[in-house]
């Protein structure tokens, strides 16, 4: 195992190659893929499940070296949430597909339990393994290594997730719909109520001192201090890490939380102030816009984030106690495709829905639901959106309508907006585009072509293409990132004609591993590790962006001829 610079590149000397654009970042790499579960393993140091990589890394608290232990290649496909067990195995949630993992000291797997629904929070009590669900009317139940069919400890939990054994021989767990703490006995008997009122409740964590510190998955990165058994107080401390995940307490009563927001490891100090162990940044991004303004802004699976640099060194504005390189904007649930639109930003996400986000306000309302898979979303010269529905192999155009509260689909309509199919029968379109002339372009990486929609007619522009995703018009061609072959092709929408103009894109897996195949759901609705859409857009000033989602990224392409400025 060694230490890993960039989660893409392992010697982190990689560089774009092609001569027709300069390539630099606007923000630092990400190492780690998100991070969620965190305990401290025998070896002292801090393991952090990457539930969006389907991966386990070893962080060294002094060095902040991370070293990947679980790869992507393993069994494990979704590991949410983590615990070691008195003999050193390690015990892991693996969300989606609905297992628990035993890891042994010899790094075997071993498959303890395939019967838990949204398996998330879980610990260990000696021996004892206990497992909660993420999801309405989930169970609390104790598994065990050897084959023993589970037991049932409770049910009713109001979507369990990262619960603990407290100082009293109890374990306390979040329901984190009705932002409340329970506790029941590891034997069983009667959960009882702990606390209410508790602000958007994600894990529990007891420190060395017996408090018990329960953490807020909201933008403010709020931390709720209960004393349960001194003076019954309640303090409210704010950290400003948005989406805070999960934490751990080391030997010398230090805390250290994970974001699933934005990844890396951060020591929080009673306080609120935060010093970045492993910095954080982009888990994907997927795809990605700029305002008139000069602002970029990426879908983040998560969240609607910014990098640090708006255009050629510019600073943006930053929140406090965010990562130097990223700013999180707002909170959106499974956003991928993402548009500028005057001061607005339409969004997709894997919940199915179309939105409109006002960054000024800070305001949302939504254009559609119950779509399947919207990826790629862009604005038509009518000002209606054009969404690629990738999942149901078509392209909609959502238009009309100005309500500010939800909207619902009802067939191919909404309250206040209308959905119109633009083209069916494809096979996965990935995103949209408009070139200069308002004509519609859609990338399909299935097909493995770049189509031209007109009058609902669709005609193949190129073909024979690897995984196109990222679609972008500029100075009369169009652009696409072909995410199999890892490299920026230009096409020419009149004849068709092609060529390569940047190649080792970061984007996509690490290189010699396969993407993963998730479903588009798991139980409980919620959405699946959605495919990584390598996003593609052109700037005002003739440039692209790139969200290079393999290493946390955003790039800018800068043209590096005259015959490229637009």
């Amino acid at each position: 195992m060694t230490a890993s610079p960039n989660r893409f590149d392992g010697t982190g000397r990689g560089r774009i190659s092609g001569s027709r654009f300069r390539a630099r970042r606007l923000n630092a790499p990400n190492r780690l893929w998100g991070s969620n579960g965190v305990a401290f393993g025998p070896d002292g140091r801090l393991y952090v499940a990457e539930f969006l990589a389907g991966r386990i890394s070893a962080v060294d608290p002094a060095t902040g070296d991370v070293d990947v232990v679980v790869p992507m290649d393993g069994p494990v496909q979704s590991p949410d949430d983590l615990a070691f067990g008195a003999d050193g195995s390690m015990y892991i949630a693996d969300l989606v597909p609905g297992r628990v993992w035993r890891r042994g000291p010899d790094g075997e797997y071993t498959l303890v339990s395939a019967e838990v629904t949204n398996p998330n929070g879980i610990t260990c009590v000696g021996d004892r393994l206990f497992v909660n669900e993420m999801k309405p009317d989930g169970r609390l139940l104790e598994l065990f290594p050897d084959g023993r069919d589970p037991v049932v400890l409770t049910g009713g939990l109001a979507v369990g997730n990262a619960m603990q054994l407290g100082p009293d021989g109890h374990l306390y767990y979040p329901h984190m719909v009705t932002n409340q703490v329970w506790r029941i006995a590891p034997d069983g008997g009667a959960p009882e109520l702990v606390a209410e009122g508790v602000h958007e409740p994600v894990a529990v964590r007891f420190d060395l001192g017996g408090v018990l510190h329960v953490l807020s998955r909201g933008v403010e990165g709020i931390v709720t201090r209960l004393d349960l058994h001194g003076t019954g107080s309640r303090t409210l401390v704010t950290s400003g890490v948005a989406g805070l995940d999960n934490a751990a307490f080391d030997r010398e009563n230090r805390m250290f939380v994970s974001s699933y927001a934005s990844g890396g490891i951060v020591e929080m100090h009673p306080d609120g102030r935060i010093r970045e162990i492993v910095p954080r940044g982009f888990d994907g991004p997927y795809g990605v816009t700029i305002d008139l303004g000069g602002t970029v802004y990426a879908a983040d699976h998560y969240r609607v984030a910014s990098p640090a640099a708006r255009d050629e060194g510019r600073a943006s504005r930053s929140r406090e106690g965010e990562a130097a390189g990223v700013t999180t904007h707002a909170l959106l649930p499974f956003a991928h495709g993402i548009t500028a639109d005057g001061g607005l930003l339409h969004t997709t996400s894997q919940y199915g829905t179309v939105q409109t986000y006002d960054p000024a306000r800070g305001t949302t309302r939504t254009r559609a639901t119950g779509l399947r898979q919207p990826l790629g979303i862009a604005v038509a010269p009518d000002g209606s959106l054009v969404v690629a529905e990738a999942g149901a192999g078509r392209v909609v155009a959502i238009s009309g309508g100005d309500t500010i509260t939800g909207a619902t689909v009802t067939g191919d309509s909404v309250t206040g907006d209308t959905v119109t199919v633009l083209a069916e029968g494809l096979g996965h379109p990935v995103d949209v585009a408009f070139d200069a002339e308002g004509r519609a372009y859609v990338s399909d990486d299935r097909l493995g072509a770049v189509l031209r929609i007109d009058g609902g007619t669709v005609d193949v522009v190129a073909d024979g293409l690897e995984g196109p995703q990222g679609l972008a018009a500029l100075g009369g061609e169009l652009f696409t990132v072909e995410v199999a072959r890892r490299r920026l092709r230009a096409i020419s929408p009149a004849t068709g004609e092609s060529r390569i103009d940047a190649e080792d894109l970061p984007v996509g897996p690490p290189p010699g591993q396969a993407p993963r195949t998730e479903p588009a759901l798991f139980a409980g609705g919620m959405p699946g590790v959605a495919p990584r859409f390598a996003g593609l857009a052109a700037t005002p000033d003739g440039a692209l962006l790139l969200s290079a989602n393999g290493e946390g990224t955003i790039v800018r392409l800068s043209p590096s001829s005259p015959d490229l400025e637009s």
